[in-house]
């Protein structure tokens, strides 16, 4: 794809972001094809986010990454997103609700980097995966319906706007992650007090550190690599829920803590 198109697709999907007005799709001239398509016009609208307000990209969101995830998107491959500075918040937050089109909460681990992970020479191993983690966090993204037809949009389109990324709240930092067993961990989403669903560590592609592989590895085929202190949300323990007005999330991740955000509206 020429490099103007690839500017004038993210630039409709930067005023998308900042634009409470749906999307039915990218006009087709500027409409990625595939998913190397995808990452570049998602690169281009970073940039644009960055330069206007955003703040730096501070991570990254795996999505896809469970298969009550992949089942309820209809895709069968981790996908990925950044996240921003300004779109970073900590519990407990109250966010309004207006500022959004339609958002959605997500359960998710979220680990902070130590060390560089770079499998551009050799894929790296669990145990380095493991040794790369200096703190974890429970954590919720907030994702955001911003389309008329969100089933209808094609992954490569969703994968150019961050997979539907809006913000993130973190929770509790620990920094004593050595007794913390991930595979079994449980996480649980509440919706106004009431339990809405349930995960365990190991729907992650088999285990949380794989997702955070894979995600190396992915990087690798671009020429990139992880870097220490970046925030990685490694995929939802629990099917997206949807919110109204008013409606309060709270997230638990055992042996890590909890994570609030009102949403008010």
């Amino acid at each position: 794809m020429e490099k103007d198109l690839i500017i004038e697709a993210a630039g409709n999907l930067f005023n998308l972001r900042t634009q409470l007005v749906s999307l039915e799709n990218l006009p087709e001239h500027c409409r990625p094809r595939d998913e190397k398509e995808a990452y570049a016009i998602q690169d281009e609208l970073h940039r644009q986010f960055t330069e206007h307000g955003f703040g730096s990209r501070i991570g990254y969101k795996i999505g896809c990454t469970t298969p009550v995830m992949q089942a309820y998107m209809s895709i069968d491959h981790p996908c990925v997103g950044g996240i921003f500075e300004g779109r970073n918040h900590y519990s407990p937050v109250s966010l309004d609700y207006n500022a959004f089109h339609a958002p959605g909460v997500e359960c998710e681990i979220a680990v902070e980097l130590s060390k560089i992970l770079d499998a551009r020479g050799q894929p790296i191993s669990r145990e380095e995966a493991k040794g790369s983690i200096a703190a974890l966090y429970p954590a919720i993204e907030v994702v955001d319906d911003r389309y008329k037809d969100i089933m209808a949009l094609g992954t490569p389109t969703l994968i150019a706007d961050d997979f539907c990324q809006s913000a993130v709240v973190l929770g509790p930092k620990s920094k004593d992650t050595k007794g913390i067993d991930l595979e079994t961990v449980t996480g649980q989403t509440f919706i106004n007090d009431v339990e809405v669903g349930n995960g365990k560590g190991r729907d992650v592609l088999g285990h949380p550190l794989n997702a955070l592989i894979w995600l190396t590895n992915h990087l690798a085929l671009r020429n990139r690599f992880l870097y220490a202190g970046e925030i990685i949300f490694l995929g939802s323990l629990v099917q997206c829920h949807w919110l109204k007005p008013n409606d309060t999330a709270h997230i638990k991740i055992a042996g890590l803590g909890s994570v609030t955000a009102k949403f008010s509206g």
